[in-house]
């Protein structure tokens, strides 16, 4: 989790958005934006694809075989 959060911050960074400008383009909350960037492991999988579709990208999941 720590290098995607990572990454979203730079993503953020070098699109020139605040925190609070994310939030408001991802229509999530800024709080939710700030768990995100530090870390927090328990995430819903759909808010961070709502962050991510921002960036081109889509957090998906490893199925059961």
């Amino acid at each position: 989790m720590e290098k995607l959060s990572q990454q979203i911050k730079d993503w953020r960074k070098a699109q020139g958005f605040t925190q609070e400008k994310l939030a408001q383009v991802a229509g999530v909350g800024l709080r939710f934006v700030r768990d995100l960037e530090q870390g927090k492991k328990t995430l819903r999988m759909d808010k961070v694809n709502q962050v991510l579709k921002l960036f081109g990208k889509e957090l998906g999941t490893v199925g059961l075989t």
